[in-house]
């Protein structure tokens, strides 16, 4: 049987959008793939058990969890308070249990199993179980994911290269993810070189893809918990732009493209009317705005309200001001979902175009 390991050299450079392309491209070569997150740190309650949100995603997307138990794809959930708990209390051989097990019921009957890590190589090491010390219990060769550039992508992916070495796990390549398109031919050579004077292959260079960064509507609410005051309907809408309504509309509206996302503080009427009126150039019935979010924990007056109703569009309440709302939103952590159709088929798309799918197979 075939086992991979995908890291990163940090959290969000990719890992999720690299697994979920790898399988399901995987899976036209593959009768039987198998999925595992070993240890995951962003949870979701399913049937009472805590299973990471990529497992998750993948068991849903991929069709894999006929043939594994989604607990078994996410062994160990990083709650609140388990770091704490292990250093009082540590108990290594347990964890190792746990991960094992569920890893032999993963593999059983498949071909090939993808493995996604947490974090870079050294997550997990407070608890004795880093991403390293994890793809050499389940020897499994790895591929690190990094994200765009060149001095510092080398440098981290040296970094991390070094604890799997120390653990005597073999590094099949490198896939580097999020490269500005105008940059792309220029990074490509580049990294390229500054990786085969290190010995290790490029195995992919990923452009960025605005899209898979976009956040929806229906995201910003669960992350944030902002009240919902209408447009329930239309919760599952992209956020390409978010436009902070602070200024005179007529300068505010300027910065406003298709898909963008209005805050504004909520007694801010004539930002609020200007917005309802600002309509895309190809669709002169749907406004430019995805959504709007109000500010100061202040709802208009009800016939403003009445017109936000009618709009077809989500409006959420948040108590904070203007400024904390915005660097909310900013650091949001944006994932795919399974209902983001168009983001699955991106990514997909994108390690077919942009992977050496084949010196992987041959690296496995």
């Amino acid at each position: 049987m075939k086992k991979i390991f995908i890291a990163a050299t940090k959290q969000n450079d990719g890992k999720t959008t690299v697994s979920l392309g790898l399988i399901c491209n995987l899976q036209q070569r593959f009768r039987k793939v198998g999925f595992i997150k070993p240890i995951g740190q962003r949870y979701l309650e399913e049937d009472g058990m805590k299973i990471d949100e990529d497992s998750l995603l993948i068991e849903e997307v991929c069709r894999i969890g006929v043939r594994s138990s989604l607990k078994d794809m996410s062994p160990i959930a990083v709650e609140k308070g388990f770091t704490e708990k292990y250093i009082a209390h540590p108990n290594k051989d347990a964890i190792t249990k746990q991960i094992n097990e569920s890893f032999h019921r993963i593999c059983k009957g498949q071909q090939l199993v993808v493995i996604e890590g947490t974090g870079h190589a050294g997550v997990g090491s407070v608890f004795d179980h880093s991403n390293a010390v994890v793809a050499r219990m389940l020897g499994s060769k790895v591929i690190i994911v990094s994200s765009g550039g060149i001095g510092r992508p080398i440098d981290e992916i040296i970094l991390n290269k070094a604890l799997f070495d120390k653990e005597r796990v073999k590094v099949l390549g490198v896939i580097i993810n999020k490269v500005l398109p105008e940059k792309y031919d220029k990074i490509k050579e580049l990294v390229d070189k500054g990786l085969k004077r290190k010995g290790i292959r490029l195995l992919g260079v990923i452009p960025f893809t605005s899209m898979l960064s976009y956040p929806t509507i229906d995201q910003i609410k669960e992350e944030t918990n902002y009240e919902l005051l209408c447009g329930k309907e239309y919760l599952a809408r992209y956020v390409s732009r978010v436009v902070i309504g602070a200024m005179r509309p007529v300068n505010a509206l300027r910065y406003m493209v298709n898909d963008s996302l209005l805050i504004t503080p909520g007694d801010n009427e004539e930002m609020i009317r200007a917005a309802l009126n600002c309509w895309r150039e190809d669709e002169k019935d749907k406004l430019k705005i995805s959504g709007i979010i109000l500010s100061g924990g202040m709802v208009p007056s009800k016939e403003v309200m009445e017109l936000l109703s009618q709009a077809q569009i989500p409006v959420l309440l948040a108590n904070e001001d203007t400024y904390s709302v915005s660097s909310t939103i900013h650091d949001l952590t944006v994932k795919i979902r399974p209902n983001h159709i168009a983001k699955i088929n991106m990514a997909v798309k994108l390690v077919k175009d942009y992977v050496d799918l084949e010196t992987i197979l041959k690296g496995i």
